[in-house]
């Protein structure tokens, strides 16, 4: 498997969605396709968000059972 494969390839829809709502929540201007040229910082703003996001998902859903 390749690194920035996603496990779950089902998911790839809402990863993006989420994607794109966290980028706009943090004022960072994502666009379709390439977005190499925004500042590592911006890119780990984002990410570092979805982490946060997906982590309290799971641990809601853990909490629930």
């Amino acid at each position: 498997m390749a690194k920035n494969e996603n496990l779950v390839p089902e998911a790839e829809n809402g990863l993006n969605k989420m994607k794109y709502e966290i980028a706009k929540e943090q004022g960072v201007n994502l666009k379709d396709g390439y977005n190499g040229d925004i500042k590592a910082k911006d890119a780990g703003k984002v990410g570092g968000n979805m982490v946060k996001k997906m982590i309290a998902q799971a641990e809601n859903q853990m909490k629930n059972k």
